[in-house]
């Protein structure tokens, strides 16, 4: 038996026992980290540079890719490094540190995927009031408010969560610091608080889930109204990529959390916490991308910018 008082450190939970596999889980993180940070990376730099996304909808998405790059970064390269240097433990701080930062991104984005379906919602339903609606300054302002909320879900759950007494020694059963598996660290009758907190926001997430659900039964009632066949393919074709990374991001939350007790076991625990921490991730760049043909275009214009730029670098510097 131990308090936090006494606790320096963290045990995350080791994928294998074996040096093979170890090196194995290493180079799969890494292969998932790359390609988040190739993906998002680029869907950054093509807004950034193309004026032509200078719009609300480009924004939003530009967030969105900041904030699965913060997500994946808060807790792959801690795990891949504990794999590499066959070691489990996490600092306190560390711990700490790296819990507030998952949730502040993860809660972020939650709330930015609702400001997104409203702006599917306002783009599609409304139409001649867009420029109104979601002019910069609104956009700025719904963004900031996604952070926010973030930040403030992210600091409450961590000051909660570290100000409760751990009676139960300090082995986590997570390759990273998460609430779940630092309540069951905690006395069994002085969680409450935090179990209150959960609840509370608990109804917030649902209620940001209706919104979303009810913005898309307006946005189907009103694409279906579409005479032209051509119309209704390009105002769903702006709409699935959203729906999509939503469903993604929310499926895998609610499998992870809500799932019975019964079909729980510490193998399918781990996969199903990859599933809902390093896919969305991974994958919302490669979702965006697919059916976006304004991004592809801008996206392949820059590849030929930057081709030609390295190329006139490499005239210059042969003398040629």
């Amino acid at each position: 038996m131990s308090n936090s008082s006494s606790i320096t450190q963290f045990l995350l939970l080791a994928f294998t026992g074996t040096q093979e596999l170890q090196l194995l889980h290493f180079w799969l993180f890494l292969g998932i980290y790359l390609a988040a940070l190739l993906g998002n990376g680029l869907i950054i730099t093509t807004i950034a540079w193309d004026q032509h996304l200078h719009t609300s909808m480009y924004f939003f998405l530009l967030t969105l890719a900041l904030l699965d790059l913060g997500a994946i970064s808060t807790i792959v390269p801690k795990s891949m490094a504990n794999s590499l240097w066959d070691t489990r433990a996490i600092s306190y701080a560390g711990c700490a540190t790296q819990l507030f930062l998952f949730l502040f991104f993860i809660s972020a984005e939650y709330s930015l995927l609702t400001v997104m379906s409203y702006d599917r919602y306002v783009a599609i339903c409304k139409p001649l009031h867009y420029g109104t609606l979601l002019g910069s300054r609104a956009c700025v302002h719904m963004a900031a408010a996604a952070w926010a909320t973030g930040f403030l879900t992210a600091l409450l759950h961590t000051a909660n969560t570290f100000s409760l007494p751990l009676c139960k020694g300090n082995a986590l059963d997570q390759f990273f610091c998460e609430i779940t598996q630092m309540l069951k660290l905690s006395c069994s009758n002085s969680y409450l608080k935090e179990v209150g907190l959960l609840v509370f926001i608990g109804f917030l997430v649902l209620g940001c889930f209706i919104f979303i659900v009810l913005s898309y039964v307006q946005i189907f009632r009103a694409v279906l109204r579409i005479p032209s066949e051509k119309g209704r393919h390009k105002a769903f074709s702006t709409c699935l990529p959203h729906l999509a990374v939503v469903s993604l991001f929310v499926s895998t939350a609610m499998f992870a959390y809500l799932k019975p007790p019964s079909i729980s076991s510490p193998s399918r625990d781990l996969v199903v916490s990859v599933l809902y921490s390093l896919v969305p991730p991974a994958v919302n760049p490669l979702i965006y991308s697919m059916r976006n043909q304004e991004l592809k275009d801008a996206l392949r214009k820059l590849l030929q910018y930057s081709l030609l730029q390295v190329y006139k670098v490499c005239v210059i510097s042969l003398g040629l």
